[in-house]
């Protein structure tokens, strides 16, 4: 089963909002380290760390550049369809290339982002996985040429 990402209509407190940018800023930064920043002890970060990324909120990853891990393909693929889009966009979000997935208005009813080996990989995934898929009509790819910007740092409201 696929993960939806929703809005939250929960409303964070300021320290909440604290600690989720120091770790947009450090993600290895370490709890007493954030403690000292925000005015809590260590022990607290730590369950509040816990909260937010248990309700969702908040993932602490570590983002990796795909063409130093052998992954020389990375492109956009824009898709237009017939039918239940959510359907669509679980059954898209299964595959193992892809790496991110909304649903859009305008153009496209899909968009989805994938990282392979190389072009053949692409090629296979568009005509073998995406295109074969009840619903899919067309599909428009944008193959990334070099990847100029990417922060997740945009902070908290």
């Amino acid at each position: 089963m696929s993960r939806i990402i929703r809005a939250k209509s929960s409303q964070l407190d300021d320290v909440s909002k604290s600690i989720i940018e120091e770790l947009q800023h450090d993600g290895r930064k370490s709890y007493a380290e954030i403690g000292k920043a925000v005015g809590l002890s260590e022990a607290a970060v730590r369950q509040r760390v816990q909260k937010l990324t248990e309700s969702g909120v908040m993932q602490v990853v570590a983002v990796t550049d795909p063409m130093q891990l052998g992954f020389y393909r990375q492109a956009m693929i824009g898709i237009r369809c017939g039918g239940d889009t959510r359907e669509i966009a679980d059954q898209i979000a299964e595959l193992m290339a892809v790496d991110y997935v909304v649903l859009t208005a305008g153009s496209f009813d899909i968009l989805v982002e994938v990282v392979c080996e190389n072009d053949e990989d692409l090629i296979t995934l568009l005509n073998e996985k995406i295109r074969t898929l009840p619903g899919v009509t067309s599909t428009e790819t944008f193959v990334y040429l070099r990847l100029h910007k990417q922060f997740y740092n945009w902070g908290t409201r």
